[in-house]
């Protein structure tokens, strides 16, 4: 389906450039290099993206512990928007966590389906300020519409608190929407994080422990 700043036809192709970045051979010398800003050579592109877009993906997917302000800010002055840049980001997280729970399960990854015909609806948050991110994001208390429930049934904890996390996405809200409902079908509803329920087979820390553990092993910075 389009989203809010890409063709169905360019969201396909961000998942597919996701998967290539996987046998990179520019990303492998990125990875094992000091620096990943100075090596030589070109992606393993698949897809007609442009480069801006195509290298976003593949440094995400392969290296994104050592992703900085600057590259970012470098990224969108090359021509890719932050709205663009999020919805990216979205896509590739969203590919990357259904393959990653397809290896775990020892099945093929699921094919990507023809794209929807469409025009980008252009729906990005206005609200949205810098704070505590790269990105301008949307807070709990300036959030409307869907993104203002989402916030209030499904992503504020027992405490009173929405994790930084929890608003990452928000400048594109369709995308926060889609990375909430994928998290719940994929780990535990957001309602139920810090409490009880019949649903969670593992004590909440310990699930923490697990997700720990994991995003080190991964280099998650986050």
């Amino acid at each position: 389906m389009p989203g809010a700043t890409w063709t169905g036809a360019e969201r396909v192709a961000i998942a597919g450039e996701a998967r290539a970045a996987q046998v990179c051979q520019l990303c492998a010398d990125r990875k094992s290099a000091l620096s990943p800003y100075h090596v030589p050579g070109e992606h393993a592109t698949v897809t007609p993206l442009p480069l801006p877009a195509v290298d976003a993906v593949h440094r995400i997917v392969t290296d994104p512990a050592r992703l900085t302000e600057r590259w970012l800010r470098s990224t969108v002055d090359s021509g890719l928007s932050e709205p663009q840049y999020v919805e990216l980001v979205a896509v590739v997280a969203t590919l990357v966590a259904v393959d990653t729970l397809a290896l775990a399960l020892g099945v093929p990854p699921p094919a990507l389906l023809p794209p929807a015909d469409g025009r980008p609806s252009g729906h990005v948050a206005r609200e949205a300020v810098v704070h505590s991110a790269w990105v301008p994001t949307v807070s709990p208390e300036t959030a409307r519409g869907e993104l203002a429930e989402l916030y209030r049934d499904r992503l504020t904890n027992r405490w009173g608190f929405v994790g930084n996390v929890n608003r990452a996405l928000t400048l594109v809200p369709e995308e926060q929407l889609m990375m909430c409902s994928l998290l719940e079908a994929m780990y535990v509803p957001m309602a139920q994080m810090g409490g009880g329920g019949a649903l969670r087979a593992i004590a909440p820390a310990q699930i923490e422990l697990v997700a720990a553990t994991v995003s080190a092993v991964n280099g998650c910075f986050y």
